[in-house]
């Protein structure tokens, strides 16, 4: 699968582009902040909470909204102009998982949705699962989502996980609370410091 670098490489205007399908969605009145609800249940009042792979803040903008103290990162500056705009109350910064050291530190909760993990090159995958691991208070939750088919077998992201120093805590098959199975084709890991 592609990372989001070699997919922008391929088509500069697919940062516009993605920004565009998420207001036209918002228009239609799909549901985008499905991931952030459950976010919001899992964490405690006035939490301090880290979008890691923000996008274009559509969850940690809906979660500072809630009265949370959101920092989002991503690697994309289109996408984080996007989220400064929309959603000023949060802090939105430019930054690769995989290399750069991660803003803040002591976070109460960890947030990575929309496949951020699948866009991940192979090679930055233990690193980036490290540097969430390091922002991480000792008691807090990191919380991450993605689908099968984007070139990580689950099995794999878990022991992966452990290795960056995790452990599970919960595992679903979607955002909306069903039990993960062996068959899913979606994963939300809980994970909590081993």
């Amino acid at each position: 699968m592609p990372t989001w670098k070699e997919i922008l490489d391929h088509n500069p205007n697919h940062s516009e582009q993605y920004a565009q399908r998420w207001y036209r969605f918002q228009a239609e009145g799909r549901d985008i902040v499905g991931e952030a609800r459950l976010i919001d249940a899992l964490a405690p009042r006035g939490a301090k909470i880290l979008d890691a792979g923000c996008g274009t803040g559509r969850i940690g903008g809906y979660l500072s909204q809630q009265g949370h103290h959101v920092v989002g990162t991503d690697l994309d500056p289109v996408l984080i102009d996007y989220a400064r705009k929309d959603y000023p109350e949060a802090r939105w910064e430019v930054g690769d998982l995989c290399v750069d050291p991660l803003p803040g530190d002591n976070y109460d909760l960890i947030v990575s949705a929309g496949n951020v993990m699948g866009f991940l090159p192979p090679e930055g995958r233990l690193p980036a699962l490290k540097n969430i691991a390091r922002v991480l208070s000792a008691n807090g939750r990191a919380v991450i989502g993605f689908g099968i088919g984007r070139g990580w077998l689950f099995p794999h992201f878990l022991e992966m996980a452990r290795e960056a120093g995790f452990k599970e805590s919960l595992l679903l098959e979607s955002w909306d609370g069903r039990p993960f199975e062996a068959d899913s084709e979606f994963l939300v890991a809980v994970l909590e410091k081993a």
